[in-house]
């Protein structure tokens, strides 16, 4: 629409435009990737090599699951980096629209490489940041081309000629515009985040369905050995599940873009110091021996008292039998797992080699009726799993090699970043009912809650208040082995009041869990659990 006077000057919107634009492009690379690659969005590409080029010394300063190693931060990191060079760009175009052009257009040929740069990327990966791109610079020049269609107006609200100014409509639909395509990148990228969750796992659903179906034929077959069977009363009530949901399971890792790892190609090679180098395929692993284990699994990042532990029924392969067949050299003290997307684990070898520790290369985990495949998101198809070993120097997932070499040689992701050498499991315990900050009457107060000690177990569980007497709860049955935690329940008899219950656990080699606090950096949190309570 044309109103018959001179343009006004575009600076003053031209940041608008960019921010729309881009937040068009992202949103528009957001859904796309849902339909052609789910892990491969442009935010999360980004982020990814945001993580995997963190220096060392930074990485370090913050827990796993924290800081730097934040899903949440660096993902907000990267969004707040592309506002303002999105509105940086769009600024430097107040007199024509090739700034700004080219400043998306360098911002999505960023997101580009990040996709394809990326370990184990697809093919399809370079889709959603392409698309990205071509939309960022095709809605800022539309946008600029409107706002440099908006007439000048005199201080009186007229056309320098003293007509009246139309320029209203211009100016409303440039804004109307703008905000259009912006809600519409936020709508889109936000409904991506919503979905992507509530997809079969993207493109693995058929092959992972087929593992699942292929683990639940072997079991009906007695081609997998079973786990002991869970004892009656080891589920006490108050406390969490013994079996934790798969849907529950706690998850922490490196992965801004969890790896798509096919089945059909996947391949674990064993090599390093080695007598004779091994390549196993799934199929070698589903005709190998199977077993089922509980396990319980922490995280050195968990807090005392926190939610980063689960215990599940893994389905898989023992690593020792296999390992021992490629001959390690004993002076290779180290087992150093790597990802498919690039992250490294360094074991003990000792440990891995030993047949009483239970490593297992995982393949499922317990389901509701019967074995399920490892969702993607927890190591699909294969991960290792160590009892007694805390995740971050043994659980690797989406795992595709196995290296033997040594602790003084290599250094695996995170003890390059500040952590400490593997380390046995620390005692530890939980407070689980009453909830914190609860009221319950007077008299005889029950208190539930779990303790482990991978793979030491756990051979007694005192409860009481801050200054008050210890008392010895009743501890549950477990399964064989002492590989999980172990469920507890205890009765105190309590006036009116406000209390700290307290909680300590004693391992089965009759070391008493630690008061003294301390931080999880460099190497688990300690101290006893606590929990405020009033009893009316």
């Amino acid at each position: 629409m044309s109103t018959g006077g001179p343009a006004a000057p575009v600076g003053a919107r031209t940041p608008q435009a960019g921010l729309a634009a881009a937040a068009l492009g992202v949103g528009a690379g957001q859904a796309v990737a849902l339909l052609v690659a789910p892990s491969a969005g442009p935010v999360a590409a980004v982020a990814g090599q945001v993580v995997a080029l963190t220096p060392p010394a930074l990485a370090g300063a913050a827990t796993v699951g924290a800081g730097v190693g934040s899903r949440g931060t660096v993902v907000a990191g990267v969004l707040v980096v592309l506002t303002l060079a999105a509105a940086g760009s769009g600024a430097l175009s107040a007199r024509t629209e090739r700034p700004g052009t080219w400043g998306l257009a360098v911002l999505g040929l960023l997101g580009v490489a990040a996709a394809v740069t990326a370990s184990g990327a697809g093919q399809l990966d370079v889709v959603p940041a392409s698309v990205a791109l071509l939309v960022a610079v095709t809605a800022f020049r539309r946008l600029h081309r409107l706002a440099a269609r908006i007439p000048a107006l005199t201080p009186a609200g007229t056309l320098p000629d003293g007509r009246p100014a139309r320029a209203s409509l211009t100016r409303r639909r440039f804004l109307r515009t703008t905000a259009l395509a912006g809600a519409g990148g936020v709508a889109l990228g936000a409904g991506a985040a919503v979905a992507a969750p509530l997809l079969p796992s993207g493109r693995l659903g058929p092959a992972r369905a087929a593992l699942t179906a292929r683990l639940r034929d072997l079991a009906a077959r007695g081609r997998i050995a079973a786990a002991p069977a869970l004892p009656a009363g080891a589920q006490v009530a108050g406390a969490a599940a013994f079996t934790t949901p798969v849907e529950d399971f706690y998850r922490i890792d490196t992965a801004l873009r969890v790896p798509a790892v096919d089945p059909a190609t996947w391949s674990l090679r064993v090599h390093g110091r080695v007598g004779r180098e091994l390549t196993l395929t799934l199929d070698d692993l589903l005709a190998a021996p199977l077993v089922e284990r509980w396990v319980t699994m922490a995280c050195v990042s968990n807090d005392v008292g926190g939610d980063l532990v689960s215990t599940t029924r893994f389905t898989g392969v023992e690593l020792a039998p296999l390992l021992a067949r490629a001959a390690p050299d004993p002076a290779a003290d180290q087992a150093l797992s790597t990802s498919s997307d690039g992250w490294t684990a360094g074991s003990p070898s000792s440990l891995l080699l030993d047949p009483a520790r239970g490593a297992l290369l995982a393949l499922g985990m317990a389901g509701p009726d019967g074995p399920v495949a490892l969702p993607p998101e927890h190591g699909f198809p294969v991960r290792i799993v160590v009892p007694g070993l805390y995740g971050y120097v043994s659980a690797t997932k989406w795992v595709t090699g196995i290296e033997f070499t040594t602790f003084a040689g290599r250094a695996d992701y995170w003890r390059a970043r500040g952590w400490d050498p593997p380390g046995p499991m620390e005692t530890a315990s939980r407070i689980e009912s009453p909830s914190s900050y609860a009221s319950v009457p007077a008299g005889r107060v029950v208190v539930t809650g779990t303790a482990w000690a991978v793979p030491r177990g756990i051979s007694r569980v005192e409860v009481g208040t801050q200054g008050g007497p210890w008392v010895d709860a009743e501890l549950a049955p477990v399964p064989a082995g002492g590989a999980t935690w172990r469920q507890w329940r205890a009765e105190l008899d309590l006036v009116a009041g406000g209390y700290t219950l307290l909680c300590r656990a004693t391992d089965g080699d009759g070391v008493v869990q630690t008061g003294q606090r301390r931080s999880p950096l460099p190497g688990a949190a300690t101290g006893w659990p606590s929990r405020s309570l009033t009893v009316t």
